[in-house]
């Protein structure tokens, strides 16, 4: 019988002690990748990245963050983010619809172990009143068959928390299912990995066996206000959080570092600066900026203090939408960062103490992309990579339980005869 980082597999002959070690085996790639030994590179994984955007969730799979995932293959149906993928990973993203690219004979996918991706999520958005009945739903689909024909061994998908408990989300388990795969779903907070921002996702995983043992990933960083109380309970409650867990990071952690932007364009000049840049406000925008000037303001607030200085349609919209408008704090995560976050009446966008929104770099940091990471195309296209991106520390999370499962998986199949009680 083979061993496991010296673990000889004759001793766990009880399901809950080969549990005790995959939670280990856990623990010890999050640990190697953090302080810079890295997760061991005899295992070289080959990654599918379907709807992969700009690439965050494969750039948490790779060096950048520790793992030594392949990536082999990605698809994109924008030409922007296909360019920022190829420039980052190599010239291997195609682009194109994914039912096109499917029904191309001359398009060639590899095998490999895992596939990845974000299906479009609009279709379940709160943001889209129209959202019932959108092919954008379906494109799950697809997503299967490519995990079908690259014979993987763990796929991951990522979507809006509204997917969880949707028809759809029944539908993606039952097909899953039948291709012989035992999956588990989960809401996942990014700022419990590490990733300075509120940001929420489901994301489902499916394996050969059932990897419920060691998903939804343990947290490695923990919410100061969630009170003393919580904080006493870790003990307790081992099971949610990796050992010594660190406080969550905040705006000051991600961005205090950056001088005041220059310019209103994309810079020729070494990051991290190249992308901080700011815009041109109207008179009356900056008016209002300066109205609120404390972290945590928001537009309740600047109809309190400059009544005159408030757009109508705000007054009239007396309730809801306190993010609108708003500064971000320097000692909290910054709440979830979409593809215009340049304007601040989209959101908490506003700095917490300059009269202006983030910039480019700042989003980018907030979404925990490192400042080597290149984005190509225009500053409107940059913004939408930006925000439609996994967060690539939250991937990298991710990343340490499909290693798990990889390279313990045949070990552990006999597990799937032995468990009962699989949340899907």
């Amino acid at each position: 019988m083979p061993s496991m980082n010296g673990y000889n597999m004759n001793k766990f002959n009880k399901k809950n002690e080969y549990e005790v070690l995959l939670i280990k085996e856990d623990e010890s790639i999050y640990k190697a990748r953090t302080t810079n030994r890295h997760v061991p590179e005899h295992h070289r994984f080959k990654l599918v990245d379907l709807f992969c955007g700009a690439g965050g969730m494969t750039l948490g799979f790779t060096q950048a963050f520790g793992h030594h995932f392949k990536p082999v293959w990605a698809n994109d149906f924008n030409k922007y983010c296909v360019d920022t993928y190829n420039f980052n990973f190599g010239d291997h993203c195609v682009l194109g619809d994914i039912n096109e690219v499917l029904a191309n004979p001359k398009i060639e996918i590899p095998k490999a172990d895992l596939v990845v991706g974000g299906p479009p999520c609009q279709g379940f958005s709160l943001l889209n009143k129209k959202r019932k009945g959108d092919p954008r739903n379906q494109l799950w689909r697809p997503y299967l068959d490519v995990v079908k024909h690259c014979e993987a061994k763990v796929f991951v998908i990522e979507n809006v928390p509204q997917l969880l408990g949707s028809d759809e989300h029944d539908e993606i388990i039952q097909t899953a299912e039948k291709l012989g795969f035992k999956t588990i779903s989960a809401k996942m907070c990014a700022a419990d990995y590490g990733v300075p921002q509120t940001r929420h996702r489901a994301v489902i995983i499916g394996a050969k066996v059932y990897p419920s043992i060691i998903f939804p990933p343990r947290k490695t960083h923990l919410n100061p206000y969630a009170g003393l109380q919580s904080e006493l309970n870790i003990s307790l409650q081992n099971d949610m959080f990796l050992q010594s867990p660190q406080r969550w990071r905040n705006v000051r952690d991600a961005i205090a570092d950056l001088p005041s932007p220059e310019g209103t364009s994309i810079r020729n000049v070494p990051p991290p600066l190249d992308l901080h840049f700011g815009r041109t406000p109207t008179p009356l925008s900056v008016q209002r900026y300066k109205a609120i000037p404390n972290e945590g303001m928001n537009r309740f607030d600047l109809q309190r203090v400059a009544p005159e200085l408030t757009p109508d349609c705000w007054i009239r919209k007396e309730s809801g939408g306190t993010d609108l408008f708003g500064r971000l704090w320097w000692d909290k995560p910054a709440f979830t960062i979409r593809t215009e976050f340049y304007k601040p009446e989209k959101g908490r966008y506003l700095h917490p103490e300059q009269h202006r929104p983030i910039t480019h770099r700042e989003a980018a940091r907030l979404q925990s992309f490192p400042d080597s990471f290149v984005f190509t195309g225009s500053k409107i296209e940059i913004a939408k990579q930006i925000g439609n991106a996994v967060p690539p520390l939250m991937a990298a999370r991710i990343a340490d339980i499909v290693y798990v499962l990889l390279v313990h998986g045949e070990k552990c199949a006999w597990m799937s005869s032995t468990r009962i009680n699989e949340v899907g």
